[in-house]
């Protein structure tokens, strides 16, 4: 129990203070190379509310790739404890190793992906022009499209290589879904990555991510998955870093970069954790924000135009009818504590 507690809040620490050392460097580069947005949402948007609070000047001036940081901090963890057990081989050294093939090389991997594709997204609308760089319903399409591919590949490697087959209901067993496993994870996928709408504010992303991965490591930790609980961990150390950066006025934004891996990665782990239906509620900050976006659609397209919020998503709402952002980015924080510890408790007794 002692050492694996060592093992996962070593990692963690280390890359939390890796990721403190990284971001000044990669600041000074994001600013040099002026990677923000070339155009402003000013142009697309149609609700007068959203133009009141939405400050065009600091958008086209703040970087938004700031979720390099995280993934760039949490490979070099990873890399820097698997090649120390390899180069320095002994017994705490490899206790300390937790890059495996059955808990972490996944995560690993779709973290990885899923960033470089969000980093090819962010570079488009920061130095490309037409209308996927100003981010329109067509471009929107396509990266549907992508995190549908990642996903569908990892929904293979749980059912052909994992051999995953079945789902825990809390308090009810197991249900057996088999090859449906595929499909269920895409959508799984898709509806994590809508919460990604979430990082509209200074540090609220950074944040609720680090309340949910927080959670999960915990919930691995509960499953004796030690190297999962390390690696969550690991995401949770590098997003406080990111964090630490970011509390308003923000040095940057977490960007397609940050969002896309964070959030495939975050259903990957509640899969490999048996807890899929645990996640609604450790993650219901980005539920939430979510479905604020889908009924306000819907709304509009029912209701002639009328709308349920002034703005979607939710926090913006919360902007428009007079809340500071620090009051939306504080109570947002504590609601993602308070669900986080809930899904733990609930992850831990519903077995």
């Amino acid at each position: 129990m002692y050492l694996n507690l060592v093992k996962i809040f070593l990692p963690t620490a280390f890359a939390f203070f890796l990721g403190l050392f990284l971001t000044p460097v990669a600041t000074y580069f994001f600013y040099k190379y002026k990677m923000w947005k070339k155009y402003s949402r000013n142009i697309n948007t149609i609700a007068p509310d959203f133009s009141k609070i939405h400050n065009h000047k600091e958008e086209l001036n703040t970087p938004r790739v700031g979720g390099i940081i995280i993934w760039i901090s949490a490979l070099f963890t990873t890399l820097i404890f698997y090649l120390v057990s390899i180069f320095f081989p002994s017994i705490a050294t490899e206790k300390m190793n937790f890059l495996s093939r059955n808990q972490t090389l996944i995560p690993l991997f779709t973290l990885l992906l899923g960033s470089l594709i969000g980093l090819w997204d962010d570079l488009i609308q920061i130095y490309g022009n037409g209308r996927f760089a100003r981010d329109d319903k067509s471009w929107r399409i396509w990266k549907i499209f992508l995190v549908t591919s990642i996903s569908l590949l990892i929904g293979f490697w749980f059912f052909y290589k994992l051999e995953m087959t079945s789902m825990h209901i809390p308090f009810g067993g197991e249900i057996y879904l088999g090859v449906l496993i595929i499909p269920f994870f895409i959508i799984v996928a898709l509806a994590t990555f809508s919460g990604g709408v979430i990082d509209g504010i200074d540090g609220l992303s950074g944040g609720v991510f680090a309340s949910i991965f927080a959670a999960y490591s915990a919930i691995a930790f509960a499953n004796n998955q030690i190297d999962i609980a390390t690696f969550s961990g690991v995401i949770t150390g590098v997003t406080l870093a990111f964090l630490w950066f970011n509390i308003p006025p923000a040095r940057f934004y977490m960007g397609e970069t940050g969002i896309m891996g964070l959030t495939i990665t975050l259903a990957a782990l509640a899969f490999l954790t048996d807890s899929v239906l645990i996640l609604p509620i450790v993650a219901l900050p980005l539920v939430i924000t979510s479905f604020s976006d889908i009924i306000q659609m819907i709304s509009k397209k029912l209701r002639n135009g009328k709308r349920v919020f002034r703005v979607a998503p939710l926090h913006h709402h919360f902007e428009v009818i007079g809340w500071s952002r620090y009051k939306i980015t504080m109570r947002y924080w504590v609601l993602s504590i308070v669900f986080a510890i809930i899904g733990i408790i609930l992850a831990i007794i519903s077995r």
